[in-house]
């Protein structure tokens, strides 16, 4: 055998035994529970991916403002994710699970544990006149303050004013409020405990004493005892139930870290938990969030405060509209477009300038969260002129997503955030148009990281910190691979920061009209389809 034989010979033994060490290695399963689907994803430490499962559910609108779910099949969907990738890897090399959880559910539950309500998620609008009143209220703005959450018919606290003030008879037989997460970890686990992240999202919990708001109860008419157990996001349970056990082939020993909220977790996710790098992300809808090493919220309250670990959270904002702008967009003004017509309608949005003409969108399809927090607006048009045409009304469409991100930024920054770096990520993000467009709008580059599992891959590594497998969450910033950095067009950024001071002036301008619009859109004619698809 000569050299170069010897060599190949020697490259492919050490080719197999790393593959064969791979195999053996331990992974974590981080599971997120989204708003339709559930996700589990294996990773090995050092960020690799082994296996995925996903397991969608419906999202039910059974009446106007109404999006819930059926809390069995979710549940039902968790242990058949969980079973489809412990039979991939071997349930032999399964570390533990952790837990992600889309945030803001509300379920009541018996005093025996048993499901008396649907799954309320975030997308129900229902207790809308409960929170623009509590808002209104001397006390709303300090309640956000407090807990970090805003006053809106997504949190749990205008939900438990609805429920008190419409089904009061079922009030008296719930023995606990929870949420899908509670749920689902009191089914595996048999512990009725919510970590301080998902505690956080509730407007409940006080962000200082992390205890449970004494006034924010108060409000929502409830008692201390009808809620689980406050416990760290780190908290490692000891094991599984018999049931759980069994369904998803896994040691009743199992250790089961209780995980945080999704948008916290995706932070992670994009490797942005060193001080100064937010992560950005537009899929349906948008958001943006900041690590920060102790609560904050502006003294306007544009942005909300949600826990990550004991010496992290998380400070942004969420935008109802992002990505579906484009889909409207599509449907109302460019019907002729070939299926599907995003491409198409990307390069007509491409023929017009920056700003449009001076053609202004606010984008408020499904009315709006961050910063404003209201129910209250719609969509506009500002500027119209005879000279505007087709690829003008697209690309004011998509200026106006990027510009209320960019208010989302300037609220971050007014909580006293240095937001020195951005990493994006989300579905539409693939379109070179919408990078440049974002990276114009905030004057600063942005880094565009290589797809990761997001929120799973966040709840992974969280487990990984939990169980002493990895040192310190910190290790995703170096794991997460930067597929292309985009810098701003100067004379664009220029355009979008003159825009951005009109745009800002005309949510105000226009209130009196939505409040008008309001009012009158009960006594019209409606031929329209107001139903609101769940958000990312």
């Amino acid at each position: 055998m000569n050299q170069t034989d010897e060599a190949r010979r020697m490259h492919t033994q050490h080719e197999l035994h790393t593959e064969q060490t791979a195999r053996t290695e331990p992974v974590v399963i981080g599971v997120d529970l989204g708003t339709t689907s559930t996700k589990a994803v294996a990773f090995r430490t050092d960020g690799t991916l082994e296996a995925s499962s996903s397991v969608g559910y419906p999202l039910d609108e059974p009446h106007p403002g109404h999006a819930v779910q059926d809390p069995l099949v979710i549940l039902d969907a968790v242990l058949a994710a969980v079973r489809e990738v412990v039979d991939e890897v071997g349930a032999d090399r399964v570390a533990g699970l952790a837990f992600s959880s889309a945030m803001h559910s509300l379920i009541g539950l018996s005093p025996t544990g048993e499901p008396l309500t649907e799954v309320v998620t975030w997308a129900d609008t229902r207790s809308r006149a409960q929170a623009e009143r509590i808002r209104a209220s001397a006390g709303g703005l300090a309640l956000h303050r407090r807990t970090g959450t805003p006053v809106h018919p997504m949190s749990p606290l205008p939900k438990l004013v609805w429920f008190h003030e419409q089904e009061p008879k079922l009030c008296e037989r719930v023995g606990f409020w929870v949420g899908i997460k509670e749920f689902v970890l009191l089914r595996m686990c048999g512990a009725l405990v919510v970590d301080h992240s998902i505690a956080s999202a509730t407007g409940l919990m006080n962000m200082e004493t992390l205890t449970w708001d004494g006034e924010a109860l108060t409000v929502a008419g409830i008692l201390p005892e009808q809620l689980p157990e406050l416990v760290a996001t780190t908290t490692v349970l000891p094991g599984l139930t018999d049931e759980a056990a069994a369904a998803t082939g896994l040691p009743q020993a199992m250790p089961v870290v209780v995980g945080a909220a999704d948008g916290p977790l995706a932070n992670l996710g994009v490797g942005a938990v060193r001080p100064g790098v937010a992560a950005c992300s537009i899929g349906t809808s948008g958001a943006m969030r900041v690590v920060v090493d102790r609560p904050a919220v502006d003294p306007l309250g544009g942005v909300f405060c949600y826990a990550l670990t004991a010496t992290r959270w998380v400070v942004g904002g969420a935008i109802n509209n992002g990505g579906l702008v484009l889909g409207w967009a599509g449907d109302a003004l460019a019907p002729d477009l070939d299926e599907p017509p995003e491409e198409e309608l990307l390069a007509l949005a491409a023929r017009a300038l920056p700003g449009s003409g001076g053609l202004l969108m606010l984008p408020y399809l499904l009315s709006e969260r961050a910063p404003h927090w209201s129910s209250l607006p719609r969509g506009a048009y500002v500027g119209l002129t005879r000279a505007h045409r087709r690829e003008h009304l697209v690309r004011a469409a998509l200026e106006g997503v990027c510009l209320q991100l960019a208010l989302v930024l300037r609220s971050m920054r007014a909580a006293g955030l240095d937001v020195t770096q951005i990493r994006a990520t989300g579905g539409v993000m693939r379109s070179p148009l919408w990078r440049q467009m974002l990276a114009d709008t905030f004057g600063m580059d942005i880094d565009f990281a290589l797809g990761q599992e997001g929120s799973g891959f966040g709840a992974a590594l969280l487990g990984m910190e939990a169980l002493g497998l990895i040192e310190s969450i910190d290790v995703v910033a170096d794991m997460v691979e930067i597929e292309q950095t985009v810098r701003p067009d100067p004379a664009a950024a220029a355009v979008y920061a003159s825009l951005l001071p009109v745009f800002t002036e005309l949510y105000d301008a226009l209130v009196p009209a939505f409040m008008s619009l309001r009012r009158l859109t009960p006594s019209l004619p409606v031929d329209l389809d107001e139903s609101e698809p769940p958000g990312a």
